[in-house]
């Protein structure tokens, strides 16, 4: 059985739900879960873990939350290599940018995704929830 993290910054609860979804997604595929809000994650968590799903809305100029979830990631990135990683998060405005940067900045870190992003305009439709669904049961 795989061990999968799901580690997610909401700020009007958008990215929480897609963070259940992930979760839900995983365990359905019979994986042992755990999610974290970002402050609770850390470094000394990755080795407990197979993969790892990270959400975070878009923020500002299309970028990551600056407070909270972007110094845990930048103190995780470099521990992901070999882990099996996905990224998902929600926007209100813009095209997506910040999800292109983060996978940008993954690869830039010889982290490799093993599937593809999951995005939600705002509160996650039905077609969200089923892709982010369908993310956790590719970690699990």
């Amino acid at each position: 059985m795989s061990k999968v993290a799901v580690v997610y910054w909401s700020q009007t609860g958008n990215t929480k739900l897609m963070a259940e979804a992930v979760e839900s997604g995983a365990k359905g595929k019979g994986a042992e879960t755990s999610i974290f809000e970002a402050n609770d994650f850390s470094a000394s968590k990755v080795g407990d873990y197979d993969a790892i799903a990270f959400g975070c809305p878009a923020m500002g100029a299309e970028e990551l939350e600056d407070s909270e979830f972007e110094p845990m990631f930048s103190a995780v990135e470099g521990s992901l290599s070999g882990k099996k990683v996905a990224l998902f998060g929600s926007y209100g405005w813009g095209d997506g940018q910040w999800m292109r940067d983060w996978e940008d900045r993954c690869k830039n870190s010889g982290i490799t995704l093993c599937t593809e992003s999951v995005m939600a305009n705002e509160t996650p439709d039905d077609e969200a929830t089923a892709a982010c669904k369908a993310l956790g049961e590719a970690l699990a």
